[in-house]
């Protein structure tokens, strides 16, 4: 005879699925490291939905893939008509198309994991709902289809380096650590930004408004020599400011990073991620019954 349990479910048709409870929110790190180690568990399921994202992401479009580059690739044609033709802005040695474009590239990326990333749970509530996976699952997905996007544009760089005749150095390898500082900070966004968004709708709506102010406040139209050094200490609080202006100065300037601003841009995201995560388990519990 087979045993129940309160509900009267009978436990042999149970053995073999695993057991999840879902418990009342608690802010603690020992509850982000288990859930942690249920993410990596679920590791099957991030590709999966990963590969599924970036498929569908401009399947039904006519430019399909054409749209990972057209964004930047459009705004410095646009910068660059008004900042070079217009008004003169200093470009620090390389012609300033290459020079915006450098810094749209990553800036792009970052745009695209925040503005994106934000409506991840609200979009897709009925799978949230019906199933249970770690949340955070779906917000990571789209930091992954950003960075393919981000790979796609990069091809578009490296023409217009050879277009310019600017050679790559061995200042180059800085981008990798640049842009795990930046994936770290967006994804520590992403995190806060679409559990935020599944009380407060307000989030993804002011997404746009919010990049756009933020990038007059990064290093991408103009150079980090720029601001005055009163404003600097302030300035490269943005960790933005670090991994942008650091990308641009390896890629085409041949040169090291800024390593005080990106320094700081490191301190802050990788503080800030771990604390996003156990914000974003927090709030997972009560997910299903708000959504």
């Amino acid at each position: 005879m087979q045993s129940r349990d309160n509900e009267g479910v009978e436990l042999g048709e149970l053995s073999f699925r695993p057991l999840k409870r879902i418990r009342p929110p608690s802010f603690s790190p020992l509850t982000a490291w288990r859930a942690l180690k249920s993410f990596v568990e679920y590791r099957d399921l991030l590709v999966t939905l990963s590969l599924h994202r970036i498929d569908v992401r401009y399947k039904q479009s006519a430019l399909g893939w054409a749209w990972a580059v057209l964004q930047p690739l459009l705004l410095m044609v646009v910068y660059t008509v008004i900042f070079s033709l217009f008004t003169r802005m200093p470009n620090e040695g390389v012609p300033y198309a290459l020079f915006v474009f450098s810094a749209l590239l990553p800036w792009t990326y970052f745009a695209t994991i925040v503005t994106t990333s934000a409506t991840s749970l609200v979009n897709h509530s009925q799978l949230i709902t019906k199933v249970y996976f770690p949340r955070e699952i779906l917000p990571v997905t789209y930091v992954i289809a950003a960075l393919v996007d981000f790979a796609i544009a990069s091809v578009v760089m490296a023409a217009m380096m050879a277009y310019y005749h600017i050679r790559p150095t061995a200042s180059i390898l800085y981008v990798i650590p640049i842009m795990l500082v930046l994936t770290t900070f967006g994804t520590a966004l992403a995190l806060i930004l679409s559990s935020l968004q599944v009380r407060v709708r307000d989030i993804g709506l002011a997404m746009p408004l919010v990049m756009q102010l933020w990038m007059f406040a990064t290093p991408v139209v103009y150079p980090l020599s720029m601001v005055p050094a009163r404003f600097r200490a302030f300035y490269i609080l943005n960790p933005l400011a670090g991994t942008v202006e650091g990308f641009r100065r390896v890629v085409i300037q041949s040169q090291a990073p800024d390593l005080e601003s990106l320094e700081k841009a490191a301190l802050i995201s990788f503080i800030l991620l771990p604390i996003a995560y156990m914000f974003f388990k927090n709030r997972e519990a009560s997910m299903a019954d708000i959504i």
